[in-house]
């Protein structure tokens, strides 16, 4: 009897996180290995981006606007140049007559949302911004659960917190290496209270920015396809980025002392940029855009791995438990499938022993 007990509780567990019915072969698949690859590919892209930016400062060059304005140029001239080569409701005429209005908001939000958050690190340190840049999660999680009708169950909560535990690991490692305040501790000024809570407040600017630009980014590439998105976000980012480049940068980009190493890693960023731009859309399409931003959180200690043997950061253990957490959230975050709650479905009509039948069936439309 009691053990009849035991494993009524243990059933209910697991259908409350989300694993009823899930064996461990079904979790393991080729597909969600094939995605955590995918993800980590990403992270990667982002970690070229880190390091040319480390390098451009510290050969004194600091032009956010421009770096964007580059890979905005390249997204233009491919994946806009393609959808003025289409026919019918898919050719940019007809995109801008109906839709040119949303995709300027999109663009804007991305922009900024990239602006921000490199100036965030004029104003505050590194470890606020690892940690206060995570907010882009649960921001995500809720911003799918409205507009997206994304449901989780408890294991993706699980997930979430297990990924931000990674974090904190990461952070803990870089106080105790002494990096707090940066990469160059030695040469920075300390932060005011007021430089830091401006720092802070555009960090989570920037995570609510990109928060909103990848909902917006998963709605399109699922329902519309993946060269539009990218064609409309290079058109309108680089009219954008532009005019901010015009407006705010013009000074530094004239005190640029230019050549070959300078171009060349203003190239890298560009292509690493274009890279990540191009091959994010086909990651969100196969899961999500919570998914990939958990998968981006190891970008950073990509970084941090290259700043040992570049920059000669101190190395500690705490830099693989935490990719191991993350690597481990991201895992079982994707291991269950979200499902969507679709709103032509009535509760009132349904059987309420046909509930879990439901469930399922919905489950295994969404399976990864």
């Amino acid at each position: 009897m009691e053990r009849h007990e035991e494993e009524k509780l243990c059933g209910n567990w697991r259908v409350a996180c989300g694993l009823y019915g899930y064996k461990l072969r079904d979790v393991f698949t080729w597909r969600l290995l094939k995605t955590i690859a995918m993800g980590q590919v990403l992270s990667l892209l982002i970690c070229g981006t880190a390091v040319s930016c480390q390098y451009l400062a510290n050969a004194g060059v600091n032009t956010p606007m421009l770096q964007s304005f580059l890979n905005y140029t390249l997204l233009m001239l491919i994946y806009t140049t393609i959808l003025t080569t289409r026919k019918g409701d898919r050719n940019i005429l007809q995109i801008l007559k109906t839709k040119w209005w949303k995709y300027l908001l999109m663009a804007l939000a991305d922009v900024e949302a990239n602006y921000t958050v490199v100036k965030a690190y004029q104003f505050t340190t590194l470890t606020s911004v690892q940690l206060l840049d995570c907010f882009v999660i649960p921001v995500l999680m809720l911003l799918s659960w409205f507009f997206l009708k994304t449901r989780y169950r408890m294991v993706h909560f699980v997930a979430v917190i297990l990924c931000l535990l990674g974090v904190g690991a990461m952070v803990g490692a870089d106080i105790l290496a002494g990096r707090e305040e940066g990469s160059d501790t030695d040469h920075r000024p300390s932060f005011s209270t007021s430089d830091v809570v401006l720092g802070d407040g555009l960090v989570l600017l920037s995570a609510v920015l990109y928060a909103v630009s990848n909902v917006c980014q998963e709605y399109t590439v699922k329902n519309l396809s993946r060269v539009e998105f990218l064609g409309m976000i290079g058109l309108f980012g680089t009219l954008i980025s532009g005019v901010q480049l015009v407006l705010l940068e013009m000074c530094a980009v004239r005190a640029i002392k230019w050549d070959l190493h300078i171009s060349m890693l203003f190239a890298v960023y560009a292509l690493c940029m274009y890279a990540l731009y191009s091959f994010m859309p086909v990651v969100v399409k196969m899961t999500s855009a919570t998914a990939v931003n958990l998968s981006l959180l190891t970008a950073d200690l990509f970084s941090l791995f290259c700043g040992i043997f570049l920059f000669r950061y101190t190395f500690s253990a705490l830099y693989i438990i935490s990719f191991v957490v993350i690597t481990a959230g991201f895992v079982l975050f994707n291991a269950v499938p979200t499902y969507t709650a679709l709103p032509e479905d009535d509760p009132g009509e349904d059987d309420p022993g046909e509930d879990d039948h439901g469930e399922e069936e919905a489950l295994a439309d969404h399976r990864v």
